[in-house]
């Protein structure tokens, strides 16, 4: 039997375009006609570019890196169906050691004269060398300023020496169902395919397993792989949505497209320039649907809301009262069709904001007033805003790969000790790249000695020479491991 499997599109070039009003054809007798993309098409396609993601090493593994995002029951490496679970990148989910050196395709779109970009996390994750081209055929070497896997949004930043196209920003919020859209990309290596349809629904959400915290646009309009971080535009010619996934039991496009709105992402990439990572805000609850069951149970008219299961000791809802078995029938207004709708609207919510939430209790309404904490931040995101070589950067040109000091609140999100470790900051030679290290790994060990400071690690490291090989206790996502980087003798 063959299960959807929900797709992020990995090689992507949306190209997009900006503010050129409504373009409406008049047919004769006075029908309305197709809408005429051209004008869109001319004027922004500028703005738009092609992104390439060079990586060396092992990919990582699910979330935490390129795998693909997929339903339930999905994926596993004796899956049948393992063919078409892959990312869009033409690569194996989970490479031979041969196939140690990829590269990703995708594209962004320049959302400020200066040089920002923006595309999704899943193009550049990991990534030890991000390029840009340009619709002039110019290169660029971009910088990742910083990522938030969790929206699956990366923002770039690169240096062209004067002013870029922008686009122009719409409003995603005032999307409805029916209205056109308008994509321009690269599918299959096609560069400046555009392609249209319409907006499908807007505020999906699609469950616990696959960025909960986004209430996606979905459309009909024609995504395939060399389409994700590219601009969804609407016929004013402004970006309001990322493409991001499709859902497919294929792989290739099937008729459904979703996009992460152009409000959230700018909602990141404002974090993401101000302090380097992005703030969510947690309610402190566990939730689930309100089932059949629950509904007999507690006699309710329908199954609209979440049924909280859980509540975290000393959270903002554990605070203001909320208890098992409470139904949320709103949050700050805004009602709750099914329980998936929660987390989007608390993920958006500003820490430390006290917010009304609406329950049901013993068949009685009542509305509590909760002071919403903040999430944890995501381990897998990278924050450069602070990585200047001139202070918390060193390294070893021997070893291949330069680290940077990790401040006390980043050590608290990763669960170190104080002391503990230093961050892989880039890899700048063949040495760690060839054994698979990345930036965002942290070392804790050098030949057993631990090190928790720039100084330590460049203490350890100052003996090596060449043809010696040194052993590293490298810390990925929750797993540590020994690698040995050996120095090649002519070195």
């Amino acid at each position: 039997m063959n299960h959807s499997i929900l797709r992020s599109l990995a090689c992507c070039a949306l190209l997009g375009v900006a503010s050129v009003g409504v373009v409406q054809a008049q047919a004769p007798g006075g029908a309305a006609a197709l809408p005429d993309f051209t004008g869109i098409v001319q004027k922004n396609a500028p703005a738009v570019v092609h992104v390439e993601a060079k990586y060396t090493g092992e990919q990582p593994d699910s979330y935490g890196g390129r795998g693909p995002r997929m339903m339930p029951g999905q994926g596993g490496p004796d899956d049948p169906q393992a063919e078409i679970l892959r990312r869009f990148f033409g690569m194996p989910m989970m490479p031979s050691p041969q196939q140690q050196k990829h590269t990703s395709l995708g594209s962004g779109f320049i959302i400020s004269r200066d040089g920002y970009i923006l595309t999704n996390n899943h193009v550049v994750d990991h990534a030890d060398k991000v390029t840009v081209r340009l619709q002039d055929r110019r290169t660029l070497t971009a910088k990742v300023i910083g990522t938030d896997p969790t929206y699956d949004i990366a923002l770039l930043k690169v240096d062209a020496g004067g002013d870029l196209p922008a686009v122009e920003l719409g409003d995603s919020r005032s999307l409805k169902p029916g209205q056109w859209v308008l994509a321009i990309g690269s599918p299959f290596g096609f560069d400046y395919t555009v392609t249209q349809g319409i907006v499908s629904a807007v505020g999906r959400n699609l469950g616990q397993r696959d960025q909960p915290y986004t209430s996606f646009i979905q459309t009909d309009v024609p995504i395939n792989r060399g389409n994700s971080g590219g601009p969804l535009f609407d016929l004013q010619g402004r970006v309001v949505g990322v493409n991001s996934q499709i859902y497919s039991n294929t792989g290739d496009y099937l008729g459904v497209s979703f996009s992460i709105p152009i409000d959230v992402a700018m909602s990141a990439v404002q974090q993401l320039k101000s302090k380097g990572y992005v703030s969510r805000g947690m309610l402190g609850v566990t939730m689930q649907p309100v089932n059949d069951d629950i509904i007999k149970a507690f006699k309710l008219d329908n199954g609209a809301g979440a049924a909280v299961v859980d509540v975290s000791p000393d959270s903002g809802a554990a605070k203001a009262g909320i208890q098992p078995g409470d139904i949320i029938l709103s949050y700050n207004g805004q009602p709750l069709q099914q329980a998936s709708d929660l987390p989007p609207l608390v993920g958006m919510t500003k820490p430390g904001s006290k917010v009304p939430v609406e329950i049901l209790r013993n068949g009685k309404k009542q509305t509590l007033d909760v002071t919403i904490s903040e999430a944890k931040r995501d381990r897998n995101a990278v924050n450069n805003l602070a990585s200047a070589p001139s202070s918390s950067q060193a390294g070893s040109a021997a070893l291949g790969l330069t680290v940077q000091s990790i401040d006390s609140d980043t050590r608290s999100q990763l669960g170190l000790k104080a002391g503990q470790g230093v961050v892989i900051d880039d890899i700048t030679g063949p040495v760690a790249a060839q054994a698979g290290l990345r930036a965002g790994d942290v070392i804790t060990m050098v030949n057993q000695q631990k090190v928790g400071s720039v100084a330590e690690f460049e203490a350890a490291t100052k003996s090596v020479k060449p043809g010696s090989t040194v052993l590293l206790l490298v810390r990925r996502g929750e797993q540590s491991n020994f690698v040995g980087l050996t120095v090649p003798a002519d070195h």
